[in-house]
């Protein structure tokens, strides 16, 4: 699928990326008022790339003010990549108009389906990790690429149910996938260790399949562990410790790398998910 781009620059024009060791924070609407006013020093700012594709100019009004002094990077999950359907241009026509007004380096989705014969069901779930499904996945990928004209991030996810089908592990179908695409990885190690104990793998065999040299950025993350045992990837609470441990072997093996926090349920106060993102440098290794 060709030579993966450079992400250290982006190819929007003029766009601006952040620098290998960043500290960001994924944007969320109960924080837009602390940081107008107190102008945290951040590295970068994620958003959800759908919060500001509408018709209001309300969302991108007060966007841009932040985008003047803070680099912004996208999430989506509305990509629907391993999907039937093919791909909605429309959708990406507008992502990709927001790429380069905001001067966007790089966007990230992630490598699963959302939407069935027209169904959109509002989750993100896993196809089967089978290899006759890797040029699929590897081509709409690059085709997100393309059509977006900066690096393309392909994001793992948490999972709670395996299909019959399953050939691979999930660490070489994501390895693959990113590699024949000619893309990036995205590595949310909340993800990873969640399915880990959900499926009873090791994550650190996850880690050892990582291409270190395509990763994009790292997401980190709270979750919430059922009664049942299940581990639910809720956003909901500070970083656990043994996905700490990970971040601290990750960056052993890989780093530098950006990092980004995401906390999207019970969103604490700004200053506090600030402390939570401070802990990435006191764990990295010195």
């Amino acid at each position: 699928m060709g030579a993966p781009r450079d992400p250290a620059g982006g190819l929007a024009s003029g766009a601006r990326a952040p620098s290998r060791d960043a500290l960001g924070l994924g944007l969320r609407p109960p924080h837009y008022e602390a940081i107008e006013r107190t102008r945290p020093e951040l590295g970068f700012f994620e958003i959800i790339a759908e919060n500001y594709l509408g018709a209001s100019p309300l969302p991108r009004e007060r966007l841009r003010r932040i985008a003047e002094r803070t680099p912004i990077v996208a999430h989506g999950v509305s990509v629907n990549l391993l999907g039937e359907a093919p791909l909605d241009r429309d959708y990406l026509s507008r992502l990709r108009d927001l790429i380069q007004e905001l001067r966007i380096p790089y966007f990230t989705d992630h490598l699963c389906w959302t939407a069935f014969e027209g169904v959109t069901h509002h989750d993100l779930l896993p196809a089967p990790y089978d290899p006759e499904l890797i040029p699929y996945a590897a081509g709409r990928a690059f085709e997100v690429q393309e059509a977006l004209g900066v690096p393309f991030g392909i994001e793992n996810l948490s999972s709670y149910v395996a299909w019959e089908r399953d050939v691979l592990p999930e660490w070489e179908f994501y390895r693959r996938v990113v590699e024949e695409s000619g893309c990036w990885a995205m590595l949310d190690l909340n993800n990873v260790f969640v399915s880990s104990d959900n499926h009873g793998f090791d994550p650190r065999e996850y880690l050892d399949s990582v291409p270190w040299h395509r990763v994009l950025q790292v997401h980190l993350a709270g979750h919430q562990t059922l009664p049942s045992g299940l581990r639910h990837d809720t956003h909901d609470r500070p970083v656990c410790d043994e996905v700490w441990s990970l971040y601290e072997d990750a960056w052993r093996r890989g780093g530098p790398f950006p990092t980004l926090l995401e906390w999207d349920a019970e969103i604490p106060p700004l200053h506090v998910a600030l402390a939570e993102l401070g802990k990435a440098r006191r764990v990295r290794p010195s």
